[in-house]
C-alpha cells in the first residue's frame, strides 16, 4: 500500500477500462467457455514455465493474435510473485467468446500497489521490479487487483481483434494467370508426431507424396526422414522445431526412392485431453507453399510508435520480439520478414567471407533450401552497379538477363531486388527478395529493403562472429582430438579408417580416401565410408566406375564434378530400365541405384594429402543431392587433411621398415628343427619389443656327423637389431664349425674370435652349446659347454633338480679362452631345461625369480612331456610379474621318454 492509504474494499482497477463486478472481477457480458490453471513454485525457472503454459494454452484455443501480449504480461506478474515476493504463483486462463482473461495470484498481499487515481508516479520502466502493472495499463483491455487476507489477485483481459465471422485475412481478386501454380490435385500430408518425436499418424496424401505406407513409418522418428538445413553445433534442428508451439517454413523429406522432396510445412503443438503433447504437421510440396503459407502482411512503416507515443526499436519492429538468439534463427526470420514486407515469393540472405570476395547462402525461403544452402557466389560478377553485391540492385525481368542472379537460376523467379548488408562500411552480406512475376519491384522497394537491411546488419554480424567463435573453439577441440587419434597408431589401415570416421558425419555425408604408392602409380581407392552403412557398397561401386581425381598438390579444396555426373547418369540409366516395369514395383537394384545417386549427387570436393613434398593420396568429401559445404567446414577439412597426410605417410614408412626388419629377423630364425629319435625337444621363444621376431636371445638344433645333434641356446648383450646381427653371426658360425667336426670347446673358441673381430660392433655373448647322442638303451648322452650362460637344470624322475654343468667364461670379452666340455646322461623320464637370463631375471619390484625360483617351478613338472614342461615354465614366468617382459626369453627342453609298458 502507498503510505497513508487505506486498503480498498474491493478490486482496484484501471479507471478508464470500465466497471468491475466485485464478486468475481469479470465483465458481466463475458461467458467463460474454457478454463486452465497451474501453480508455479517460487523458483526462477517458474517464470519460463508460466510463459510456456500461457503460450501453449492460448495457441491451443486458437488465440494466436493475443499470445505475445499475454505472455509478456504473465511473465512480469509471475516474476513479481515468485522472484520478488518469493511466494508460489497460481495462473488461471479463462476463455470467452471475445477474448481471454488471465489471473495471477500470490500469497504476499501486503506488497504495495500503485494506484493511478492517487497521482503517484509509477517509477521508471527500466527498474528491476514493479513493471507488471504498468504493462497491464499499456497492453491490457481491462485489468484490476483484488486483495484478500491471504492472497493478492492481479488479472487482465485481452479482447480479440474484431473481424468478420469466418474471415481472418483476405487477398484481392486477381486474374487467373497470376494465381499460384499447383498440381491438378493438391495433396496435403497430415502427420502427427508424439511427445517422443515418433510418427503417430500418416494420411494417404503423405503416402502419395513420399512413397511410404503408414505401417512402414508409424512409430519411427520423423528426424530419420527429414532433410533439415542444419549446421552442426549451431541453430535449431527438426527435433527442436517440433517442440515449438508453432512453426512454419521449408525443409525436405527423404522419399522412399531416395529423392529429397522439398516441402513447405506448418507445425502446431497441441495436447490431448490427458495432457499429452503432440505436434500436428501439415506439409505440401514447396512450390505449392501458398496453400499453407501465412498470408502476407502489409509493409511495416519506417518507424513504429506505441499508443502512448513512444517510439519502438526499428530492429524489433522488423524482426519481432524477442529476436532469435542464434544466427540461423535470426537469418531465417530475416528472410521471412523481408519476403512478407515486399509481398515476394522468395527471399534469400548471403553472408560474405572474411576477404569479401564470395558470398555464402545461409538462409532462404521459397527456394529449394537443401540445394542452395552454403552455395557460394562471387561478390563481383561484372562491372557496374548490377554486377556487384556492394550496391542495391533491381532486376525487373531476369529472363532478359539470364544468369544475372545465379542463385535464382531454374527457380522460376523473374523479378528480384537485392541490397547489401554493411557494418562500418564493410560488406558483410546481401539480402534479396524475388517474385515469379516480372516488373514487381522498383527503387522504392529497394529503399524499403535497404532500410531493413541497415537495421539488422549489426545484429547479424554480431551473431555471425559469435557463431564463428563457437565454431573455432569446436574446430580446435576437433583437431586436437584428431591429432591424438592419428598419432596413436602406426597401422596404415587403421589410419585410413580414422581419417574417414573423423570426417563423416561431422564434415561430410560421405568420404573416400585415394592413396598413391609412388610417383609412377595411379591413385587407388583405399577406403570408402558413408553415414548410412547400407550406402557404402553402392558408393564404392559408383566411384570404382569413374577415373580417380588428379593428384594435384595445390593446397585447399577443389570441386570434383565427376561423382555427381556419374550419379546422375546412373539414375537416368536406372530410370530407363524401369520403364518396362510396373509402377511401384521397381527392382531392388534400381531402387538402390537411385538412392546411391541421391546420396552422392551433391557437391564433392577433393583435398590433396601432401607429406614430405609428395602427394601420397587424396581425401574426397561429398554431400547428398544438391547440397553444399560451408566454408568453415572446408577450412577445417584442410587442416585435418594435412595432419592425416603426415600420419598416413608415417604409417607407410613404419610399415615398410617393419616389413624389412621382420624379413631380416625371420632369416635369423632356425629352419624347421629335426626330429631326434628317442628324445622329445620343445622350444618357446619370446622377443622383447613391439614388432620384434628375433632379438638378442637365440636357439638352434641341427644335425652333425656320426648321428649326433648339435644344440645351442644363447643370449647376446642387449636387444633389438644390433643384438640380432650378432645372433645371426653366432648361429651360422655354430652350424658351420660343428659340421666341420670340431669339438664343443673348439667351436666356442673359434666363435669367440669371430665376435672379437667385429671390433666396435662386437657384443659379449653367453652360450650353452652341446652335442646330443641318443643311446641304444633308451638314454641320451650329452656333452655340454656352458660359457657364461645360466646353468642347465636336470629334472630326475624322483622330482629332484640339479645343475647339469659348471659355469665357464662368456664369449666376446677376452682372447685365448680355455673351455672344456662336460658329459651328462639323461635316463628315461629325465628332463633337461635350458633357459636364457630373461627367464631367471624376471622381476616384480625387488623380487627376482632367479635360479632357485626356476628350480622350484621345474620340481612340479615331474612326469610331464617336454612341451608341457616348457609351457608351464613360461606361464610361471609370465605370472611372476604384471609388467610386460623387458628382455628376450628362450626356453629349450629335452626329455627322454620312458619306455611304454605292455
Amino acid at each position: 500500500m502507498l503510505p497513508g492509504e487505506q486498503p480498498p474494499a474491493s478490486g482496484a482497477g484501471h479507471p478508464d477500462h470500465g466497471s468491475l463486478d466485485p464478486a468475481d472481477n469479470r465483465t458481466r457480458s463475458s461467458v467463460i467457455t474454457a478454463r486452465a490453471a497451474h501453480t508455479f513454485e517460487p523458483v526462477g525457472r517458474s517464470v519460463a514455465a508460466a510463459r510456456a503454459f500461457v503460450r501453449d494454452t492460448l495457441q491451443g484455443w486458437g488465440f494466436g493474435d493475443v499470445v505475445d501480449d499475454a505472455v509478456v504480461l504473465t511473465s512480469e506478474l509471475v516474476t513479481n510473485a515468485v522472484v520478488h515476493a518469493g511466494t508460489a504463483a497460481e495462473v488461471v486462463c479463462l476463455r470467452s467468446g471475445d477474448g481471454v482473461r488471465i489471473e495471477v495470484s500470490d500469497r504476499y498481499p501486503e506488497r504495495e500497489i500503485p494506484l493511478q487515481s492517487s497521482g503517484v508516479a509509477m517509477g521508471s520502466p527500466d527498474r528491476e521490479g514493479g513493471r507488471g502493472l504498468q504493462l497491464c495499463a499499456a497492453l491490457a483491455t481491462r485489468w484490476g487487483v483484488e486483495y484478500s487476507p491471504a492472497h493478492k489477485h492481479v488479472w487482465f483481459r485481452l479482447d480479440l481483434p474484431e473481424r468478420q465471422v469466418g474471415t481472418r485475412t483476405a487477398g484481392p481478386s486477381v486474374s487467373t494467370e497470376l494465381l499460384p501454380l499447383a498440381d491438378e490435385r493438391v495433396r496435403v500430408a497430415v502427420i502427427q508426431i508424439d511427445s517422443e518425436g515418433a510418427v503417430s499418424a500418416w494420411n494417404d496424401d503423405a503416402q502419395e507424396l513420399f512413397g511410404y505406407p503408414a505401417k512402414q513409418i508409424i512409430g519411427k522418428p520423423l528426424t530419420d526422414y527429414a532433410a533439415w538445413p542444419h549446421t552442426p553445433g549451431t541453430s535449431t534442428g527438426i527435433a527442436e522445431a517440433l517442440r515449438l508451439s508453432r512453426w512454419e517454413g521449408s525443409y525436405g523429406i527423404r522419399a522412399a526412392d531416395g529423392r529429397v522432396v522439398p516441402v513447405y510445412a506448418s507445425h502446431l503443438r497441441v495436447r490431448d485431453p490427458q495432457g499429452e503433447p503432440s505436434t500436428v504437421c501439415l506439409l505440401v510440396r514447396d512450390d505449392e507453399r501458398a496453400v499453407l503459407a501465412t498470408p502476407q502482411r502489409g509493409a511495416a512503416p519506417e518507424s513504429a510508435h506505441r499508443a502512448d507515443g513512444q517510439s519502438t526499436d526499428p530492429f524489433e519492429t522488423f524482426i519481432g520480439s524477442p529476436a532469435p538468439d542464434d544466427l540461423d534463427g535470426l537469418l531465417q526470420r530475416t528472410v521471412e520478414r523481408s519476403r512478407d514486407m515486399l509481398d515476394g515469393d522468395a527471399a534469400f540472405l548471403l553472408l560474405a567471407t572474411d576477404d569479401e570476395t564470395e558470398l555464402e547462402v545461409r538462409a532462404t525461403t521459397g527456394l529449394p533450401s537443401a540445394r542452395q544452402r552454403f552455395a557460394r557466389v562471387p561478390v563481383d560478377t561484372g562491372s557496374g552497379r548490377y554486377g556487384t553485391a556492394r550496391m542495391p540492385a533491381v532486376h525487373e525481368d531476369l529472363s532478359a538477363v539470364p544468369g544475372a542472379v545465379p542463385l535464382l537460376n531454374g527457380t522460376g523467379m523473374r523479378s528480384v531486388v537485392t541490397v547489401p548488408l554493411k557494418v562500418e562500411g564493410r560488406l558483410t552480406g546481401s539480402l534479396g527478395v524475388a517474385a515469379e512475376g516480372a516488373g514487381r519491384y522498383s527503387n522504392e522497394e529497394a529503399l524499403r529493403l535497404q532500410f531493413a537491411a541497415d537495421r539488422i546488419a549489426l545484429a547479424v554480424e554480431s551473431a555471425r562472429l559469435g557463431e564463428l567463435e563457437r565454431l573455432r573453439r569446436g574446430s580446435l577441440s576437433f583437431l586436437v582430438e584428431a591429432s591424438d587419434l592419428l598419432a596413436g597408431t602406426l597401422d596404415r589401415d587403421q589410419t585410413l579408417a580414422l581419417m574417414a570416421q573423423m570426417t563423416v558425419p561431422t564434415l561430410a555425408t560421405w568420404c573416400a580416401v585415394y592413396t598413391i604408392a609412388d610417383t609412377a602409380s595411379e591413385p587407388y581407392l583405399s577406403y570408402v565410408l558413408h553415414e548410412d552403412e547400407e550406402r557404402i557398397d553402392g558408393l564404392k561401386a559408383l566411384l570404382g566406375r569413374i577415373d580417380p581425381p588428379e593428384p594435384v598438390p595445390t593446397p585447399g579444396a577443389r570441386i570434383w564434378p565427376a561423382p555427381a555426373r556419374a550419379a546422375h547418369e546412373a539414375a537416368l540409366e536406372a530410370s530407363v530400365r524401369s520403364l518396362d516395369d510396373e509402377p511401384h514395383h521397381l527392382g531392388s537394384g534400381i531402387g538402390s541405384t537411385l538412392t546411391t545417386a541421391a546420396s552422392v549427387g551433391g557437391e564433392t570436393v577433393v583435398l590433396p594429402l601432401v607429406a614430405r613434398n609428395r602427394v601420397i593420396g587424396m581425401l574426397v568429401l561429398g554431400k547428398p543431392s544438391e547440397d553444399h559445404f560451408r566454408q568453415e567446414n572446408l577450412e577445417l577439412a584442410e587442416d585435418l587433411s594435412r595432419r592425416a597426410a603426415l600420419a598416413l605417410d608415417n604409417s607407410r614408412l613404419y610399415s615398410e621398415r617393419m616389413a624389412i626388419s621382420q624379413s631380416l629377423q625371420r632369416s635369423l630364425l632356425p629352419p624347421d628343427m629335426p626330429e631326434v629319435p628317442g628324445v622329445e625337444v620343445e622350444v618357446i621363444y619370446r622377443a622383447a619389443g613391439e614388432g620384434n621376431e628375433v632379438g638378442g636371445d637365440f636357439y638352434d638344433l641341427f644335425t652333425i656327423p656320426d648321428g649326433a645333434y648339435g644344440f645351442a641356446i644363447g643370449d647376446v648383450c642387449g636387444t633389438g637389431p644390433e643384438a640380432a646381427a650378432v645372433t645371426g653371426l653366432a648361429r651360422h658360425a655354430l652350424r658351420l664349425l660343428a659340421r666341420e667336426g670340431y669339438s664343443g670347446p673348439a667351436v666356442l673358441e673359434r666363435l669367440n674370435n669371430a665376435i672379437l673381430d667385429e671390433g666396435e660392433r662386437s657384443r659379449f655373448l653367453t652360450l650353452l652349446y652341446g652335442e646330443l647322442r641318443p643311446q641304444e638303451d633308451g638314454s641320451a648322452l650329452l656333452k655340454v659347454v656352458c660359457a657364461g650362460h645360466p646353468l642347465p637344470l636336470r629334472l630326475r624322475q624322483d622330482g629332484s633338480v640339479e645343475a647339469a654343468a659348471e659355469p665357464q667364461p662368456l664369449l666376446g670379452v677376452m682372447d685365448d679362452l680355455e673351455l672344456y666340455e662336460q658329459t651328462v646322461r639323461l635316463e628315461p623320464g629325465d628332463v633337461l631345461l635350458c633357459v636364457t637370463d630373461g627367464i631367471t631375471e624376471r622381476r616384480e619390484g625387488s623380487r627376482m625369480l632367479g635360479d632357485d625360483g626356476l628350480a622350484e617351478v621345474l620340481k612340479g613338472c615331474t612326469g610331464l612331456t617336454a612341451g608341457a614342461v616348457a609351457a608351464r615354465v613360461m606361464r610361471a614366468v609370465e605370472r611372476f610379474a604384471a609388467d610386460s617382459p623387458s628382455d628376450d626369453m628362450a626356453i629349450l627342453t629335452m626329455r627322454v621318454p620312458e619306455p611304454q609298458r605292455n
